[in-house]
C-alpha cells in the first residue's frame, strides 16, 4: 500500500464519519492514485492534478472540473500530513454549474404519467410505477429514497414512512395521508399475489424478476412514460425529469401557504427537515427557481407595503 493509497483511506473514513457517501470521488481518486503511481510520482502537484484531471482530451468541461475537484478535495486532506503536497486552485478549470428548470408537472401532466404508466409490459410493473409515482408527488421523496424502501420502513398502523436511506446518511419519518396509507397498503397486496413465489428481498418496489428496482431502469422506464404521455421539453434547460417530481411537491407546498395566508418562511423550515435538506438554503432556492412562487411573493411583498402606508 503505498503512502497516498493509505491516506485516501483514512480521507474516505473521515468524510464518510460526517455522512458523505463518496462512491464516485472514491473511484475517481483511486484512478488518480493509480495515475501517479504509473509516472512514479509520490507526491500529489498542481501539473499532474490537471494533466490527469483532463483527461481524456476533449472531454466535457463539467466533467473535467468535478474531477480536478475531487482531487482538490483530497489534496487538501493530505497537505496537513505532507507539506510538500500541492492543492490545485479552485479556478483551475473554470466552470460555472447550470442548474436545469424545474419542470413543475401540473394535476394533467401527473395523471398522465400514471395513465401511460397502464401501458408497461406486465401487471407487476403497472402496479409499481404508478404507486412509485403517486408516492413521489405526495412525499417528495427522492427517488433514491424511495426504491431503498424496506418493507420495514412503513408503519401503515400509524401512517409513518421512515426514510434510513437518505442524502448524507440521514434518517427521517414522513407522516402519511391515511389514503396514502390504503394506496401502498393495497400495491403490497397487489406485489405479493402477482409474485407470490418473490424472493425474500426486503425491498417494498420490486421489479417483475422479484428484485429492488435500479436507478438506471427507473430513469429509463420514466423518460419512456413521459414520451407516452405526451410531456415534451419547455426548454433546452428544462426537460421532464422524474426528480422533478420533488420540485413540484415543494412548489404547490409553499404556494399552498401563500394562498391560505400561512407563514412561508415557517413553512419554508419545515420542509427543509420533512425533505431531508442539510442546509434550508437548498430549500429556500425552490423560491426562486419558480415563476409562479416569485410572482405570489411579490404580491405578499406589496400587499405588506400597502399595509405600511
Amino acid at each position: 500500500m503505498t503512502g497516498l493509497t493509505a491516506a485516501l483511506d483514512d480521507y474516505l473514513t473521515m468524510r464518510r464519519a460526517l455522512g458523505y457517501r463518496l462512491i464516485r470521488p472514491e473511484k475517481l481518486l483511486r484512478q488518480f492514485i493509480d495515475y501517479l503511481d504509473g509516472r512514479g510520482v509520490t507526491t500529489i502537484t498542481t501539473d499532474d492534478a490537471l494533466a490527469w484531471a483532463t483527461l481524456p482530451d476533449h472531454g466535457d468541461a463539467s466533467w473535467l472540473a468535478y474531477r480536478l475537484s475531487a482531487v482538490r478535495g483530497f489534496a487538501t486532506y493530505v497537505h496537513t500530513i505532507d507539506p510538500e503536497t500541492q492543492v490545485p486552485p479552485a479556478d483551475a478549470l473554470p466552470w460555472a454549474k447550470r442548474r436545469a428548470t424545474p419542470y413543475l408537472y401540473s394535476r394533467d401532466d401527473i395523471a398522465a404519467l400514471v395513465s401511460a404508466a397502464d401501458g408497461l409490459r406486465s401487471p407487476l410493473r403497472v402496479a409499481t410505477y404508478q404507486t412509485l409515482i403517486r408516492l413521489l408527488v405526495i412525499t417528495g421523496m427522492r427517488v433514491s429514497e424511495a426504491i431503498n424502501l424496506d418493507n420495514a420502513d412503513l408503519d401503515l398502523a400509524t401512517g409513518v414512512l421512515l426514510v434510513r436511506k437518505g442524502k448524507f446518511g440521514k434518517t427521517r419519518e414522513l407522516p402519511l395521508h391515511p389514503s396514502t396509507t390504503a394506496a401502498l397498503r393495497n400495491y403490497l397486496h397487489r406485489r405479493d399475489e402477482l409474485r407470490p413465489d418473490r424472493p425474500s428481498t426486503p425491498a417494498v418496489f420490486i421489479s417483475p424478476a422479484g428484485k429492488r428496482l435500479l436507478y438506471s431502469n427507473v430513469q429509463a422506464t420514466f423518460a419512456q412514460l413521459t414520451r407516452h404521455a405526451g410531456l415534451l421539453p419547455r426548454s433546452t434547460t428544462c426537460r421532464p425529469r422524474i426528480h422533478d417530481l420533488r420540485h413540484s411537491f415543494v412548489v404547490q407546498t409553499l404556494q399552498d401557504a401563500y394562498t391560505d395566508g400561512g407563514d412561508v418562511g415557517f413553512r419554508l423550515t419545515l420542509l427543509s427537515t420533512y425533505l431531508g435538506h442539510v442546509h434550508p438554503a437548498s430549500t429556500f432556492w425552490y423560491l426562486s427557481a419558480a415563476p409562479e412562487l416569485m410572482a405570489q411573493a411579490a404580491r405578499r411583498l406589496e400587499q405588506h407595503q400597502e399595509g405600511q402606508r
